[in-house]
């Protein structure tokens, strides 16, 4: 439905005449937002719908005695996720790139919860060798680990490889987060199993897997510069993060562990994200508000994912607006699920 809407808005917006407004008058438009608010704000299982926010779905939780890492915190939907999460009581551990702009964020998050606990970490998802050292730096502080949100991510870029010559977002959205958890396994699994409290991994990613290669992940072409398609990469990239989440969840079934593994889309959002298409910037500047979710609703998801007392013992689900949703026929293959472990394995050895 909200693709649908999208779409449709997008269509109409690009069919119209130029030099007219793309709704016919101010009172059809009026009509027009009452209608879409009413639809996107219609509630599900959870009690909560595209509307809500961040603050809304964690209301009266509390994440005190919780440590929890948020890659990407230094903007957009990360950044109001650390802010969240430290407003429950969490200690959020901020992995980003930018640590300049992260403290400036861990700054605000302050200001508004003075007893927060915030701190900023290096980690580049893009290089091994940064995910390493970020790994061994985190269990140099003897910090338990309860929750971690893989929700950093590059979009639609321009064809390059990474510095370990694998597909840039292939490289950032999946192979970064891939051995990111692998390496915090061990540290996620005696928190849960001393602390009696179940652990949670979230991977944020999005709709846009269903626009991944035909053959979903293209092991033997992944880095085919000829057949690259900036969209389609994305869409792998979102793809293998759900197929991750969903061995994960295998994995901690068999193994008989107190832990959690989902996958989510955060709504459609206008992010720097998207830097790369100024084709959406027209569309966010004319039909934005109407289908468009901000950072606090785009949060909702995994923060929702992380504490929410609903989400708990859910695990290997993928979810969209807090609430439980159903992801493509690739997406749902687990033995594509457990080839791309085994093939990405093979490139961080």
């Amino acid at each position: 439905m909200r693709m649908l809407l999208f779409k449709s808005c997008y269509i109409r917006f690009r069919n119209s005449n130029p030099d007219r407004h793309p709704f016919h008058s101010w009172e059809k438009r009026r009509d027009q937002e009452k209608m879409l608010a009413r639809i996107l704000s219609r509630k599900g299982a959870s009690g909560f719908s595209w509307a809500s926010t961040a603050d809304q779905v964690t209301a009266g939780v509390s994440a005190a005695g919780l440590t929890a890492i948020v890659t990407g915190a230094s903007s957009g939907i990360g950044a109001e996720t650390a802010r969240v999460l430290a407003a429950r009581g969490a200690h959020v551990v901020m992995a980003v790139r930018n640590l300049a702009a992260a403290e400036a964020v861990r700054q605000d998050v302050l200001a508004e919860s003075p007893a927060g606990s915030v701190e900023v970490m290096e980690l580049d998802l893009s290089s091994l060798d940064s995910v390493r050292k970020f790994a061994a730096d985190f269990a140099a502080r003897g910090l338990p680990l309860n929750i971690l949100i893989n929700n950093a991510g590059v979009m639609a870029t321009p064809f390059s490889l990474s510095k370990d010559g694998i597909e840039m977002q292939f490289a950032t959205n999946h192979v970064g987060h891939f051995l990111l958890t692998n390496l915090l396994l061990e540290t996620m699994k005696k928190t849960s199993r001393e602390s009696s409290v179940e652990g949670r991994i979230v991977n944020v990613s999005s709709e846009a897997h269903r626009f991944a290669y035909k053959e979903g992940i293209r092991f033997a072409k992944l880095n085919d510069k000829e057949e690259y398609s900036t969209i389609a990469a994305y869409g792998q990239s979102k793809l293998a993060n759900i197929l991750h989440a969903n061995e994960l969840a295998r994995r901690f079934k068999e193994e008989g562990v107190n832990m959690t593994a989902n996958s989510l889309h955060p709504g459609v959002i206008i992010t720097n994200l998207l830097r790369h298409h100024s084709i959406l910037d027209v569309v966010h500047r004319t039909l934005g508000k109407l289908v468009l979710k901000n950072a606090k609703q785009g949060a909702a998801t995994q923060c929702y994912m992380a504490l929410h007392p609903g989400a708990k013992g859910v695990s290997g689900r993928y979810w969209s607006d807090s609430n439980m949703y159903e992801p493509s026929e690739k997406a749902k293959d687990a033995e594509l699920g457990k080839k791309l472990w085994d093939y990405t394995l093979d490139l961080v050895a």
